[in-house]
């Protein structure tokens, strides 16, 4: 029993961390590394790599990220691979270095963005109840076994809700976070 709900736990766990680094994609008007860190980057024959492998990444103010490549061969895959992601970013190369500014937000894009939050959290609530589904099947499958009571079945539930709410409270909490975030201006 204690493996099911610590398997359950570990799910719940990933679902949090798997919300977690894709509310960071989300811009919030501010320069933040972690907004562009994630990106493919085709380099070196077509192999992709991650913009944080290729080069170091810094806010030089709140509305300008520095982008500076270990290879400075790279720098038109790296301005190519901004330009052409879904955040809608111009990249300007700047001698060794590829300045990309942050537009500040509109009213109406950040209504649309706190949408999009909320989307991202529901699909983390569905996550959760798939392994409590999951996992409370495993528990009623226990059913009838010798050494396993009513009584056992009704706690170790009882258990597996707790686990439920618990990761949910976390999932909403990331949620107001970023959604506090979205609309400071």
């Amino acid at each position: 029993m204690e493996e099911i709900l610590t398997q359950a736990k570990e799910q719940m766990e990933e679902a949090v961390e798997l919300l977690a680094s894709d509310l960071k994609t989300v811009k919030t008007g501010r320069a933040k590394p972690s907004l562009i860190e994630d990106l493919t980057v085709k380099a070196y024959n077509d192999q992709s790599m991650t913009l944080k492998e290729l080069a170091s990444i810094s806010a030089s103010d709140p509305h300008c990220l520095v982008v500076s490549p270990w290879d400075k061969n790279i720098l038109k895959d790296i301005e190519k691979a901004i330009a052409v992601s879904e955040l809608q970013l111009s990249p300007v190369i700047d001698g060794d270095l590829i300045r990309v500014k942050i537009p500040p937000l509109t009213e109406e894009t950040r209504r649309d963005l706190v949408k999009l939050v909320n989307q991202k959290i529901e699909s983390g609530r569905q996550l959760i109840r798939q392994v409590r589904n999951e996992s409370k099947k495993e528990i009623e499958d226990l059913e009838g076994q010798s050494g396993v009571s009513e009584d056992d079945l009704h706690r170790w539930l009882e258990e597996l809700q707790q686990l439920v709410d618990q990761y949910s409270q976390k999932l909403e909490d990331l949620g107001q976070q970023k959604e506090k975030e979205l609309m400071a201006v």
